[in-house]
Order: C-alpha cells, then structure tokens, then sequence
C-alpha cells in the first residue's frame, strides 16, 4: 500500500468543503469525509489505476459529491501526492498545478 501526502492547498480544499458541508447538513459532512476516505484508500492501494489526465497526474472522482482528487505518484518512495481537492465548479485551468 503507498502511503499519501496531501499537499497543503490541497488540505484547504479540503477543509474548507468539509465546513461549507458542515454548515448545511451534518450528514452531508460526514458522507463527505467517507466517501473521501474511500477515494483515497482506493488510491493508496492501486494508484495506477485511476485515469491519467494530465502529463504526470490521475484523477479520481468522489462518489456523489462533485469533486475529483487529483494527485501523482512518486515510485521511488511509493506515495502519492494530493495535489487538488478539485470541486468541478472551479476554473479546470486552475485543475493541475505544479
């Protein structure tokens, strides 16, 4: 299993989703984490496996939410790194950053 990093923007994304959901639905929020949680396990375990969209980044969409993780994979210490907790409304110029 590779282990993940998530990168700083990326953990703002995140937080700041789970606090808009937060504030509407406590069930919202918490499915929210779940299904993240999902997303990346399934990640950690097979991270080749998710769609290569974009020179060295895959992306996986979280179920029932519209958001995808984007992230890469670095072999050497057999990790990913979590680029973008990207919600499908934002700019997808903004999507894969360097």
């Amino acid at each position: 299993m590779y282990e993940y990093i998530l990168h700083p923007l990326a953990q703002q994304e995140y937080e700041h989703s789970i606090n808009w959901y937060s504030k509407r639905s406590f069930k919202a929020a918490a499915n929210f984490v779940t299904n993240m949680e999902s997303a990346i396990s399934a990640i950690r375990l097979n991270p080749h496996q998710f769609r290569n969209e974009y020179k060295n980044f895959r992306e996986i969409g979280i179920k029932k939410y519209p958001f995808s993780i984007i992230y890469s994979i670095d072999e050497s210490i057999k990790s990913v790194l979590i680029m973008s907790v990207f919600h499908h409304k934002k700019n997808p110029k903004k999507k894969y950053r360097k």
